[in-house]
């Protein structure tokens, strides 16, 4: 009964007009930006953080939210009729998605996407609800040391999965948690690695160091790319799949959605590790296996379920715990900081309309994308025909009016500038931002609930392995990095990575 009362609360707060406007404006633009390769959520959430400071903190929630799983069926459009992936997390679906296209059922190919998202998106969206309680109540029984041990652990499975060396990851994300150290020490006022600068004694913004990382260095890496996409030609007709489709369909999207659901829970999973370890899954599964490549529908259905459903229960330890399982996940720490909303258990139970608004309105907007995406088939792909040579300017202009309205000061232009010539030399260096963005997020959390542990146990280091959930989080983190030391399993994440 307490699960209906809350749904009860979610509708009736994701229902409201203004709400509704934001989900769908969300959807729209995150199509919108899925279509658009080279782009994707993550700098598009980040030059869109300026905006939320005007919004209230449902209704940018929404929005953001909107945006990133949004991406996930428009990043399949491009995937399938121009062989691009919009997103990140699309690229296996060109694999047969396009190939499906050029034996002319693009159609089926584009509904195949939109149905398996549907339903994948709907399934997450009840798991993340379902899961939200049990979650948030044992969220409440941690301490200092246990929240400690948790995000450490988080960063360590981060790292573990993100891309290139796990030594590059782990230094990223020590790197992220020392840029957090900057600023004024709350407990002693004394000021660190502010360098006399009255603007560095609130610490670095998040807002223009993210933006710069992940928008205009992606940007400006983009326009180093050709502009020439090789479209099929034939027109998009008979979207609707046959029974035999559906026969094949249908168990490619129930087992889909269930690993996705599963891995999006994942310190470093998502939407990306989700489709990837789908196709894999269906390629090994099926008894045609020389089919994948040449247009097999399964190869459509089991990664487009597993994006969505990876995407939309990542949020469930953000949410819950306050741990975010992704880059994404960590700039909606930021957004929710923004707002002066802590994440973790206390959304939950201090912020119940926020909290089940949020969840209510990705099942509203999953119904959104899928009245939305088919339609506007013709009109996404006539959007590829702009050269990005006068598109991504454009948005650098209008992105850099909104960094300037955040203090209206030319100083967050600046710092924005200057960590886009840091995020373009990780990208030529080939070094991973996001465990980047993960270790500043999490810093100011680390830093506080060790120093309360350290507070309560008068300086005994040893607390931590005294208590035996937050010894068992630590252990966990320490076996994580002593097996992806060991030869043989470096190997095999780095072929599964290449893969």
């Amino acid at each position: 009964m307490d699960l209906v009362h809350n749904l009860a609360i979610g509708f009736a707060t994701a229902a409201q007009p203004a709400n509704l406007l934001y989900a769908f404006f969300g959807c729209l633009l995150g199509t919108l930006i899925g279509v658009l390769p080279g782009l994707g959520p993550l700098a598009t959430i980040a030059m869109l953080l300026p905006i939320t400071y005007a919004l209230p903190p449902d209704a940018a929630l929404i929005m953001l939210a909107g945006i990133y799983y949004g991406a996930q069926y428009g990043g399949s459009t491009t995937a399938i009729v121009v062989n691009l992936p919009g997103e990140s997390s699309s690229v296996v679906t060109t694999i047969d998605g396009y190939q499906m296209a050029k034996q002319g059922r693009a159609g089926v190919a584009l509904a195949t996407a939109a149905i398996g998202s549907f339903f994948a998106g709907c399934v997450a969206t009840l798991a993340l609800a379902a899961l939200a309680g049990p979650l948030t109540a044992t969220a409440l029984l941690f301490g200092p040391k246990e929240f400690f041990a948790l995000m450490i652990l988080g960063l360590i499975l981060a790292s573990v999965l993100s891309s290139g060396p796990f030594i590059e990851g782990i230094g990223m994300v020590v790197l992220g948690m020392l840029l957090s150290l900057v600023g004024t020490d709350l407990n002693s006022g004394s000021q660190r690695f502010a360098f006399g600068i009255p603007q560095l004694f609130d610490g670095l913004d998040f807002v223009p160091l993210a933006m710069g990382i992940f928008g205009f260095a992606e940007i400006v890496k983009n326009l180093e790319q050709d502009d020439k996409l090789s479209l099929v030609t034939q027109k998009i007709t008979n979207l609707f799949p046959t029974r035999d489709d559906f026969r094949r369909m249908v168990p490619a999207m129930l087992r889909g959605t269930a690993l996705g659901t599963l891995l999006g829970v994942l310190p470093g999973g998502g939407a990306v590790l989700s489709s990837f370890a789908s196709y894999t899954l269906e390629k090994k599964l099926s008894r045609h296996p020389q089919q994948f490549g040449k247009g097999a529908i399964e190869g459509v259905a089991g990664p487009e379920s597993a994006n969505n459903a990876g995407a939309q229960t990542s949020f469930i330890p953000l949410l819950t715990l306050g741990v975010p399982s992704n880059v994404v996940m960590a700039l909606m720490v930021g957004a929710m900081n923004i707002h002066n909303i802590h994440p973790g258990p206390e959304v939950m139970t201090k912020n119940p309309t926020l909290f089940w608004g949020l969840i209510v309105s990705m099942w509203v907007g999953n119904l959104m994308l899928l009245i939305l995406n088919l339609p506007l088939v013709g009109l996404w792909v006539k959007l590829l025909i702009i050269p990005y040579r006068y598109l991504f300017p454009a948005i650098m202009v209008f992105c850099s009016i909104g960094v300037y309205s955040i203090n209206s000061g030319t100083f967050e232009v600046y710092e924005a500038a200057m960590f886009c010539v840091f995020g373009y030399v990780l990208i030529k260096l080939q070094l991973p931002a996001a465990p980047l963005l993960l270790g500043l997020a999490l810093g100011p959390a680390i830093e506080e609930n060790f120093r309360r542990a350290m507070v309560l146990s008068r300086g005994d280091v040893t607390v931590l392995l005294t208590s035996p959930l937050s010894a068992s989080l630590l252990a966990a983190a320490a076996i994580a990095i002593i097996l992806i030391m060991l030869p043989t399993i470096r190997a095999r994440r780095e072929e599964a990575l290449q893969e």
